[in-house]
């Protein structure tokens, strides 16, 4: 901003030094022409001194005046102090009027430039001054046009490393890249030969689905129903702001489906998905019972339906693969698509899909940098899993947050790790390893002195059942479970949580082991380095209180949670044959199946009169009363 103010100063001062040349030479021009003027005349005709006195009647009147008054002046004074005649002062009488005349005109000419100039440098000093007042808020102004490029340029390494590769987000071509096409397709045809016995008459196979980014959706999958759509809030910073918007007829179905799950009646909710199949709720209600009873593939299934109804509702600027498409936690109608992704992600680590479950964690991470799912706590395990040592190195340098990525257990374990990997790598393609940076073993006594309760809790989770790290969790330093720091403790149990698996092999427990004896030898030399790593804990987490609590440890476990039968009934009552009709729901069959009643320790008299409600049913067989229900006596259906 300042370059450029000073190129227009100058640009002035060029024009206004132009200009006064161009004055100066049209006065220099007119000069010379009076000039000649006057010498032809002079020459021609021979003038009466007194014939002076008529000359120039076309001028001023004030320069008439004073050119009349110094001629008669002169010629009286020559007339006297010579005492000759009028013709002999008449040679000299007449360039004396002339160089008069000229030295008025050169005088007159010569204060007009001087004014001409005084107004230029006058005009060159107001410029300066201006050019020095503005030249402090042009400072402040080209600094917040640094800061704000510099913010633009964060933003933009943000997006770029968060950038989603779609084809690693189909699990099909993971698994393919992993097993190969023939063992894929294989089992593909197995899985579609009993889905067509299990879909008798149907002809939902006939619908063309819309494709999708996230998911291929099934043949058998019903018709999207448009019930869900999205719409733009914002642009703000460069990024796009959505949110989901519920339909009329969505509205309605969601009120149903509080009230059955109020009740907790999953019969209900799944006579919503009768009439409703896309109905997100009610999927992920559906994958949360089928989960804990074991059906880990009904589970799934139920999370895609999800993932296909939400993408079929996205905006037609809604672009998430390119990091800058926001979707606020805050926004109730959002949540239900953190939750799908979250869960689709476990089901693809649980499959072996490793690379497929990272590129789903960048979505989740990028959609909102809040990070309310916690998917800061998982990117690295998946990233190592699917052996993206480079990559993992360039996000911990170039994402930005409210706390260093090194501070946090998750990442300072997992960088020494991933720098183990790339030395490898490295020292087996070029027979050279890089020192450009910090060592494997340098990171992991970083890591192991920022957070020594990790060790203790890795022996006894992998279990690691090597002697001498047995020998070390019981030194002074490394005995402790906890840090005493509420937050720091509970992203250590989810760390361990989730990333134990890493730490079987030898290779990546011997650098542990190294490192471990590495800071035991440097604390007997300096024991006061252990203060120092403390102090570096409590600013990296200086809250008393856990901010992470809502982020539960169980979330990010590979073992899947299941309840027995008999506590099945108090999260919500079904029918093994409502199963059936939720997995064969794409006939579109309107069937009302109820939960058999209960008879075991019931009054004779109530069961005869509450038999002749229509909508209690007692079952068919005996055995069907020995099945899991629930305590409530109505099975009201919305």
């Amino acid at each position: 901003m300042s370059g450029r103010l000073l190129r227009k100063v100058l640009k002035e001062q060029e024009q206004i030094q132009q200009n006064q040349k161009q004055e100066d030479n049209v006065i220099a021009e007119e000069l010379q022409e009076n000039v000649d003027d006057d010498e032809s005349d002079s020459d021609a005709h021979p003038k009466n001194p007194f014939d002076l006195l008529n000359d120039g009647d076309d001028d001023d009147h004030e320069s008439e005046e004073e050119v009349e008054s110094s001629a008669v002046d002169d010629a009286l004074a020559e007339n006297i102090n010579d005492s000759g005649s009028f013709m002999r002062s008449n040679a000299p009488t007449v360039p004396a009027s002339n160089k008069k005349s000229k030295k008025k005109k050169k005088k007159k000419n010569k204060e007009v430039s001087f004014a001409n100039s005084d107004l230029f440098k006058k005009s060159v000093e107001v410029d300066l001054e201006a050019l020095s007042l503005d030249i402090d808020s042009a400072r402040e102004a080209s600094s917040s046009k640094n800061a704000i490029v510099r913010n633009n340029v964060i933003k933009q390494s943000i997006s770029s490393i968060l950038k989603v590769d779609p084809k690693f987000l189909n699990a099909e071509y993971e698994l393919r890249r992993i097993f190969g096409s023939k063992v894929v397709s294989s089992f593909e045809n197995a899985n579609q030969a009993g889905t067509s016995r299990q879909v008798r008459g149907g002809r939902r196979g006939q619908y063309s689905h819309k494709k999708c980014i996230l998911l291929s959706p099934n043949d058998h999958w019903p018709r999207w129903d448009g019930s869900l759509s999205m719409e733009l809030l914002e642009t703000k910073g460069g990024n796009n702001y959505f949110r989901y918007v519920h339909s009329a007829s969505y509205s309605h179905v969601q009120r149903a489906f509080e009230a059955a799950k109020a009740i907790h009646d999953l019969n209900g909710v799944a006579s919503i998905l009768i009439h409703h199949p896309y109905h997100v709720d009610s999927l992920m209600t559906l994958a949360d019972y089928f989960r804990f009873s074991g059906e880990h593939q009904m589970a799934a299934d139920s999370i895609a339906k999800c993932l296909y109804a939400l993408e079929c509702a996205w905006h037609p600027m809604f672009s998430p693969l390119q990091g800058d498409c926001r979707l606020e936690y805050t926004h109730e109608t959002n949540k239900p698509l953190f939750s799908s992704l979250f869960s689709h992600m476990k089901n693809l680590d649980r499959r072996g899909c490793h690379r497929s479950a990272l590129e789903v964690c960048k979505l989740l991470l990028s959609l909102d940098p809040a990070d309310p799912m916690g998917a800061m706590f998982c990117i690295d395990y998946f990233s190592l899993r699917a052996e993206e040592y480079a990559w993992l190195e360039q996000f911990s340098d170039e994402y930005q947050s409210d706390n260093s990525l090194w501070n946090f257990p998750n990442f300072a374990y997992s960088l020494a790790i991933c720098r183990f990997y790339l030395e490898r790598d490295s020292s087996t393609k070029d027979g050279k390893i890089v020192h450009d940076r910090e060592t494997s073993l340098g990171l992991m006594k970083q890591a192991l002195m920022l957070h020594p309760p990790v060790l203790k809790r890795l022996v006894e989770k992998v279990p690691l059942k090597d002697q001498a790290l047995t020998t070390i969790t019981k030194s002074p330093f490394f005995k402790s479970e906890d840090t005493g720091i509420p937050s720091l403790d509970h992203l250590i149990r989810i760390y361990i949580e989730r990333s134990y698996i890493i730490w079987r092999l030898p290779d990546v427990q011997k650098l542990l082991k190294d490192a471990a004896l590495d800071v035991i030898e440097s604390l007997k030399h300096d024991s006061s380095e252990a203060n120092t790593w403390a102090c570096v804990r409590k600013e990296a987490f200086p809250s008393d209180k856990n901010e992470y609590a809502h982020l539960m440890v169980s979330e990010f476990s590979d073992t899947v949670a299941t309840m027995p039968p008999e506590n099945l009934q108090n999260f919500m009552v079904i029918d093994p044959r409502m199963r059936e009709m939720v997995e064969n729901q794409d006939q579109g069959a309107n069937v009302q199946v109820r939960a058999p009643r209960e008879l075991a320790n019931r009054s004779p008299l109530a069961v005869l009169l509450e038999s002749f409600l229509p909508w209690v049913d007692y079952g068919a067989d005996e055995g069907e009363n020995d099945q899991p229900n629930g305590n409530h006596q109505d099975n009201e259906h919305l």
